[in-house]
């Protein structure tokens, strides 16, 4: 399921062997080629270039901001506009000989690599990897500018840098390609229509009784592919938000109000009122939702109690374990049956809390004890940054690493959470970690909170659509939540799709469109065999016929499948 390839680029920089200049004082730089194809990376994401081999190593580097540089072409960077860093970085320990230099790499761990890119006096997050020494890693950033940073002619710079003092850093054919968002949609248009449509043959009869020449309007009443948002207990009492949240979402997951920290901040006294309030709400608005979280693996994100039981010793490990059982019995045992999803120990990539005080063999017990306990529930990962391709913590590939040792210990994991919390986002990009872990694991993938952080609200609706498009059209993706959509009342500042009134932004607007877009409205005659046929999205829906006999009304579903649905809707 690999990514496919965009024709059109519009590439900015290409910063190949050549052209670098050292940073630092004594960072020395040197030309390369990899003759070995077998240790030569293949094609790189969603633009098609092949690795020339050709490199330059930056040696000596006495801190991490040293490396190298170069400059970009005065005026090739624009305002507004998405820009991908694409290429290859690898790194070498320094050593005296080649002999020592081959064993260095043979164990040494990973280094988080950066590249910035430096205009008018400040620097922009350009991407990083986790560079190993004797792989090349390519690297999948973006960035945009505003108006303001390309002020008065200043010049950008391309630095890479962020390994430790000692190693050598690698890099080859680095890149900055402007994206083509249109001609991406372009292609995702078929990619929608083979995902998520399906061709439709209504029968209405046939011979003498086929109603040839009837009036048919065929209406979708929902969609199969839900979309949903955040609440918490301030925002239900808030009657725009209400409003706009019954009228277009179709699940819910609670912010706060679940987690561990919050349902129990003092050991032993249980807080579940507001939770409840948060279902009721979701009962009386027929909007199932996610269960978020059981546990946090994150440090900063447990309660002050639970760190304070010791670990260093078996009493104390019996005792923390005992309050994980006991958050389980508790918190399963009260909702079996109430949470379609639950995400169990949100954000191992990021934290290892319980792993750190239980050993590893704690996060899959975690799985078992909650089948267990609600076998109808499916079991989540849940983590952040894996589809923006610039946390070297939360790559792909370190997250079905994560997942393939959860289901060696027993784990029944039913499903993959990508949070989304994005910007600047590059749909190659986020294609690419689907492809990724859909084909390796075979698990549905829910986007679970997602956001689009960007102060310009046109531009976030653009982010938006990139995103939602994508995910859409990928078949791994069985839902999308969003992290909140009312200004005031959202974690991240700038990524509101809905004003304090309730009104929907260009951002919310643009949402709406695409939701518009992805239901089938068809209409025509049903022919002379007694038939009609359209192709729709997958979902409910409600054909109307008039016949010399009257209007009749038929409802029916369409789900998956590779061939046509043929249904016999009578006369």
């Amino acid at each position: 399921m690999a990514a496919t390839t965009c024709t059109h680029q519009d590439v900015v920089f290409e910063g190949n062997a050549v052209g670098w200049a050292p940073s630092g004082a004594v960072t020395a730089l040197s030309l390369h080629h990899e003759h070995d194809p077998a240790r030569l990376p293949t094609s790189g994401v969603g633009h098609g270039h092949k690795p020339t081999g050709r490199y330059v190593l930056a040696a000596g580097r006495a801190g991490e901001d040293d490396g190298l540089c170069q400059a970009i072409p005065a005026g090739a960077l624009k305002p507004r506009v998405t820009y991908r860093v694409a290429g290859w970085i690898s790194v070498a320990a320094a050593a005296a000989s080649d002999e020592a230099a081959a064993a260095a790499e043979e164990g040494a761990a990973g280094h988080p690599v950066h590249v910035s890119i430096r205009v008018g006096g400040r620097a922009v997050d350009g991407g990083a990897v986790c560079a190993e020494p004797g792989k090349w890693a390519e690297l999948k950033g973006a960035f945009r500018l505003t108006e303001e940073s390309l002020l008065r002619g200043a010049a950008a710079v391309v630095h890479v840098h962020g390994a430790p003092a000692g190693v050598d850093v690698k890099v080859m054919d680095l890149r900055i390609i402007a994206t083509d968002r249109k001609a991406r949609f372009s292609h995702l248009k078929d990619k929608t229509d083979k995902a998520r449509k399906r061709d439709v043959v209504l029968r209405f009869g046939s011979g003498e009784a086929a109603p040839a020449g009837a009036s048919v309007r065929v209406v979708q009443v929902d969609n199969a592919f839900p979309f949903g948002s955040c609440i918490n207990c301030e925002v239900i009492n808030i009657p725009a938000f209400a409003d706009f949240f019954t009228a277009h979402f179709d699940w819910a997951v609670f912010e706060n109000e679940l987690k561990w920290y919050w349902t129990e901040a003092q050991r032993g006294q249980l807080n579940y009122a507001d939770a409840d309030r948060l279902l009721d709400f979701c009962d009386r608005a027929g909007k199932p939702a996610r269960g978020h979280c059981i546990f946090w693996a994150v440090d900063g994100d447990v309660q002050q109690w639970l760190k304070d039981i010791p670990s260093n010793d078996d009493r104390g490990r019996a005792g923390l374990a005992a309050a994980v059982d006991s958050r389980l019995r508790g918190l399963l045992g009260r909702y079996a049956g109430r949470f379609p999803h639950y995400d169990v120990n949100n954000e191992m990539l990021h934290g290892r809390f319980f792993r750190d005080r239980l050993g590893d063999a704690v996060a899959p017990r975690m799985f078992r004890d909650a089948a267990a306990l609600d076998p109808a529930a499916k079991l989540f990962v849940n983590d952040y940054n894996v589809e923006c391709g610039n946390d070297p913590a939360a790559t792909p590939e370190k997250y079905v690493q994560l997942i393939r040792d959860l289901q060696r210990g027993g784990a029944k994991v039913g499903g993959i959470g990508l949070q989304g919390h994005v910007a600047n986002p590059v749909g190659e990009v986020v294609c690419d970690a689907l492809d990724k872990l859909a084909d390796a694991t075979g698990l549905p993938v829910w986007i679970t909170e997602l956001d689009v952080r960007e102060p310009d609200v046109a531009l976030r609706a653009d982010d938006l659509e990139v995103v939602l498009r994508e995910v859409y059209a990928h078949p791994a993706v069985e839902g999308v939540v969003l992290w909140g959509f009312m200004e005031g009342h959202m974690w991240r500042p700038d990524a509101a799709l809905v004003g304090a009134d309730g009104v929907a932004n260009e951002a919310g607007r643009r949402f709406l469109e695409l939701r518009r877009e992805w239901k089938t409205d068809a209409g025509g005659r049903v022919d002379g065999d007694g038939v009609f046929r359209f192709r729709g999205f997958h979902g409910t829906y409600v054909a109307q016929v008039a016949t010399a006999k009257g209007k009749m009304l038929k409802a029916f579903t369409v789900d998956k499948g590779d061939e046509a649905l043929v249904l016999d809707m009578g006369v």
